[in-house]
């Protein structure tokens, strides 16, 4: 009972911290017990610890464990990288041996499959470019997306690259570049996900999803079955086993006999077992992360973008938010916005902030006409980059594939179709 309550709690809680750690900051955890634990882990804790540390040490301890820390999570190194990629192939070193002779044809294939797929895009993610940002490509850059005016404007110049910034492109300083469509950067591959390896990150993402998820499975059926040969009475549910003694008899079996099997059952294949729980219980963690992303690109959005749009949001909720519609005839200045794009629609609304929560009466260099009216929710601005959960997705996964063709006249795609209905319907 002992080891599989330590192995499973060690376990939990690694795969809890990380989640904490990794999604304590997204809006969508805003005023819950996931961001205050994030705040009180990373904050609270930390801030508590140099106090005690500067009156004891005069901060020579927090100092190191500082630049320990930044060196681990802000700096470009493949450090996380080699440890997933140990943490992957250690536990099917541990897992095989035992597992392997126990699984059918069917089984083997499948296995095989899921057990590859994941270093195949391990690679692919990490190696492959992003989408950085150079001179040489700059210009197809800034005409694969419209700015919207809202979290992206033109004229904007990086300040380290030295060129103008593309709409939905973010410096990485990690990196040391410009990523277009960035999303994020990622420690467990050492690069940034952008316009370049999205598809192959969050195959990466559904790839392990399946290996934790399927190995898992099959590790807890295996175990089962040795369990119940020797304890007939046994059952994966507790409430549901039958006598403690193995011999029958209907009783009931408690919840110290039913660990007490699950100790046996463990310690006969420690290995196979450790790995089959820690499969089970990061598999939540991997299809959650998986799930977020996919939200991400239901949204036509990045996790970038959606910080971009927690400010605006706040901008809102102060009463210090405006619109106004775009002129349609509008010129572009084409020193600093390109003339066409790929995408198949342009911006058609203004947003600003102002400091008084009065609308705009003059001086802001900023286009449109109309009046300024105030905005109080998101869901009354359009995200130009959202045409629809299937073209959304067809942009990650080719994100070379042009919309239509800058030297054709602009016709009605069929993303502009879709996103004009959809605007109808709202």
């Amino acid at each position: 009972m002992g080891i599989v309550s330590n192995i499973a709690l060690v376990i939990l809680g690694i795969s809890f911290m990380t989640f904490v750690t990794f999604f304590g900051r997204l809006p969508i955890f805003r005023r819950t017990p996931i961001a205050w634990l994030h705040r009180l882990v990373w904050i609270s804790i930390p801030n508590g610890l140099q106090a005690l540390d500067n009156q004891l040490t005069s901060g020579r301890v927090a100092s190191s464990v500082s630049r320990f820390g930044h060196a681990m999570m802000y700096e470009k190194h493949p450090t996380v990288l080699i440890f997933f990629f140990l943490l992957l192939s250690v536990g099917e070193v541990l897992y095989l041996p035992a597992a392997w002779p126990q699984l059918n044809g069917v089984q083997r294939a499948t296995g095989a499959l899921a057990i590859v797929l994941p270093y195949v895009f391990l690679y692919l993610a990490a190696f492959s470019d992003p989408g950085a940002i150079t001179p040489a490509n700059h210009a197809r850059e800034m005409a694969r997306y419209p700015y919207d005016f809202t979290i992206f404007h033109p004229g904007t110049a990086c300040p380290t690259c030295g060129l103008l910034k593309p709409a939905r492109s973010k410096h990485c300083g990690l990196c040391g570049r410009c990523i277009g469509r960035n999303d994020h950067h990622c420690i467990f591959i050492n690069n940034c996900v952008g316009a370049g390896n999205h598809h192959w990150f969050v195959l990466l993402l559904l790839s392990t999803g399946v290996l934790t998820l399927y190995g898992g499975l099959l590790g807890m059926a295996m175990i089962t079955a040795k369990m119940r040969a020797r304890y007939p009475d046994w059952a994966l549910l507790w409430w549901r086993a039958g006598a403690g003694d193995g011999e029958g008899g209907g009783v009931g079996m408690s919840l110290h006999q039913w660990l007490v099997v699950w100790s046996w059952g463990l310690q006969d294949g420690v290995a196979m077992g450790s790995v089959t729980l820690l499969a089970l219980l990061t598999s939540p963690l991997v299809w959650g992360l998986l799930g977020y992303h996919v939200w991400l690109i239901y949204c036509g959005t990045t996790t970038n973008e959606t910080l971009k749009w927690s400010d605006w949001q706040a901008e809102m909720d102060d009463g210090f938010a405006f619109k106004r519609r775009m002129a349609p005839d509008r010129v572009k200045d084409l020193r600093i916005e390109p003339a066409w794009t790929r995408w198949p629609v342009e911006t058609e609304q203004v947003i600003v902030r102002t400091e008084d929560g009065r609308p705009p009466t003059g001086g802001l260099d900023v286009p449109g006409v109309g009046e300024w009216e105030p905005v109080w929710r998101l869901k009354d601005v359009e995200n130009l980059y959202d045409l629809g959960f299937w073209d959304n997705l067809v942009d990650v996964f080719f994100p070379w594939h042009s919309f239509r063709d800058p030297q054709m006249p602009v016709t009605e795609t069929s993303a502009r179709m879709r996103l004009k209905k959809k605007r109808r319907g709202r």
